[in-house]
């Protein structure tokens, strides 16, 4: 086992401690459940005493008063009565408390999830993220619900029997707690070892689920390649890892959870009926006192085995927890603007200077971009897959943090905008669009409340795309199912621009947003294009050179660097790499050499 998995009784504190903190905004409803608790725990204890008093004060000495035996009845089935009333509310009320605190929990991870950096998701399966904001969470809302309320009513019933035994025999009730400390030698044992295999098991559940995600998601692709046996392998592998995980637990959890305790209660039992044997022979012992002493003695074990079985929820709660809070924790945040300022993008020049970006710290993908966009223009950035054109996007839209250089709008470092208006001012378009689910009005408007039906209709016509949603069942209200998967690759491209232009940018920004669309629907969509241009700064990233051939400024990237600049008649001129790729794609192969780096 990793000894990187394994918690220490310090680092398991803290994070119960973090949990408890949660607590904070429920203070008064829980002093309420645990004032019922104690109500309950109290009635518990009282039970056997009043069947003592019955044995020795009544049926023994066959002492039968109606009105006693009937006010000790009335008594003894009201107290079980209110107990049961009691328990309910206090159960209630714990369960309300839990839902709220996991309610907040899964907010403030999915929260944090939205503001991390793509690089935490560029190393993260994003199965292992679901696993944590759902399987991990529901984890904790088990211990609020089960161990919090067992661990305290165990605690208040262990101190109030206690208290009852001192009252009926000192000498038993000191042998009884002596009995605690090995008790708690062996809760301790069992924390020390379970944590480190419940860190495992969970760690193997979440892989269990990116690789199911992961499957999902890729199905189309597993069935073409007919790959269906590898990833059941695959699958089967990451499986019977996680059953071995949960095979340490189970035995751990047989061998010091019930057997354990039910063999220290049968040599308790033995001493204490000995006990009373022996004094037998010496002087007559009362019945009922031997009876409550064995209930207490039964009830004693009893919340001790509960608050045993539950100690495995509290491991895998603070096991759950700390990878949640590790997600909370995790510094790799999208890149942060600089405060206080309430800048405006008004005109729509970019700038690069010198920018240079590297994903892992190590190689460079950018390597001293410069270059400028005045308003209006449109700029293409061209090359071979791998070159950097993606990159410098997603620079410009602030996904990543660029190493050196400065990216500048109207003269103005990106850094010193509003995210908020830094995002509402460009408009990117991607290869791959992302549907949600909903109605294509939703896909397009976004829950962006300034967008009225007309604009979202306007925006439609625009980009030639309110032909087929008319066409659709129901239109623009038509049901989009998860990722949009019912609809043509085309048909979402023109939704996704709709989006786009809907909100009006001043800067566009094209990743081969004419991609997936086929050649009539592209020659329909470059007239809209042309359209959106006017007046907006653009910068597209295309394969097909066809598509940018007007472009004011073209950039030709090869290994992170610019080779290239100018338009499409200059670069054609310069006999260079553009002009290699310009041949390819049209086909002359007589005339294409090889490409060198």
């Amino acid at each position: 086992m990793d000894k990187n998995m394994t918690m220490t009784a310090k680092e398991q504190r803290m994070i119960l401690i973090r949990l408890m903190a949660y607590t904070k905004p429920h203070l008064k409803m829980m002093f309420f459940a645990f004032f019922l608790l104690l109500l309950a725990t109290i009635g518990d204890i009282y039970g056997p005493i009043i069947v003592k008093v019955f044995i020795d004060d009544y049926l023994t000495p066959r002492h039968f008063p109606y009105q006693a035996l009937v006010n000790l009845a009335v008594v003894y089935i009201l107290i079980q009565v209110f107990k049961a009333i009691i328990q309910y509310y206090q159960l209630f009320k714990f369960q309300e408390i839990a839902v709220k605190i996991i309610q907040q929990l899964r907010i403030d991870v999915f929260t944090k999830v939205q503001n991390l950096g793509m690089r935490y998701f560029d190393r993260t399966p994003a199965g292992s993220i679901v696993s944590r904001v759902t399987n991990d969470t529901e984890a904790i809302n088990d211990m609020f619900v089960n161990v919090m309320v067992t661990f305290i009513q165990g605690v208040f019933l262990i101190i109030g029997i206690f208290i009852a035994m001192f009252a009926l025999n000192v000498k038993l009730a000191v042998f009884c707690l002596c009995i605690l400390p090995i008790l708690i030698f062996i809760m301790g044992l069992y924390r020390k070892y379970s944590s480190v295999f419940y860190q495992d098991l969970r760690e193997r559940l979440s892989q269990l689920n990116a690789k199911l995600n992961e499957s999902l998601q890729g199905m189309s692709i597993i069935q073409l390649f007919r790959q269906e046996a590898r990833f059941r392998k695959e699958f089967a592998s990451i499986n019977e890892k996680h059953f071995k995980a949960g095979m340490k637990n189970i035995k751990i959890d047989g061998l010091l959870l019930r057997p354990v305790i039910d063999l220290i209660y049968v040599f308790a039992l033995i001493i204490v009926l000995s006990y009373f044997g022996i004094s037998s022979f010496q002087h007559p012992i009362e019945i009922g006192v031997l009876y409550a002493f064995v209930n207490y003695l039964d009830r004693f074990f009893e919340p001790v085995n509960q608050m045993m079985f539950r100690l495995s929820m509290f491991q895998q709660a603070i096991v759950a927890a700390t990878r949640i809070f590790k997600i909370i924790d995790e510094k790799e945040t999208a890149p942060s603007q600089e405060s206080g300022n309430d800048l405006k993008i008004e005109m729509g020049e970019v700038e690069f200077r010198n920018v240079s970006f590297s994903y892992d710290g190590k190689r460079e993908v950018l390597k001293n971009i410069s270059f400028k966009v005045l308003p209006g223009q449109t700029i293409a950035l061209v090359g071979h897959t791998g070159s950097g054109k993606s990159s410098t996007i997603n620079l410009m839209m602030r996904f990543y943090e660029f190493t050196r250089g400065d990216i500048l709008i109207d003269g103005i470092s990106i850094k010193k905008y509003p995210l908020e208006e830094l995002r509402a001012k460009l408009g990117l378009v991607l290869q791959d669009p992302f549907l949600f689910y909903g109605t294509i009005q939703d896909n397009i408007r976004l829950h962006n409340p300034s967008l009225t039906d007309q604009k979202i209709q306007e925006a439609a016509k625009f980009v030639q795309a309110h032909t087929f949603i008319s066409e659709l069942e129901g239109g623009y209200h038509h049901k989009v199912v998860e990722r949009g998967s019912t609809l043509s690759s085309g048909q979402r491209q023109l939704i996704a621009f709709a989006r786009t232009i809907a909100t009006d940018p001043k800067i566009l920004i094209l990743d081969e947003a004419t991609a997936n669309i086929d050649t009539e629907t592209e020659e329909a969509i470059q007239d809209a294009l042309n359209h959106m241009r006017k007046g907006r700064t653009t910068i597209a990233i295309a394969h097909r050179l066809s598509t940018i051939q007007d472009a004011d400024l073209i950039l030709v990237l090869h290994q992170g660097e610019i080779v290239e600049r100018g338009n499409h008649q200059e670069l054609i001129a310069l006999n260079g790499l553009y002009h290699k790729m310009y041949l390819l794609q049209n086909g002359i192969k007589e005339s294409i050499h090889p490409i060198t780096s």
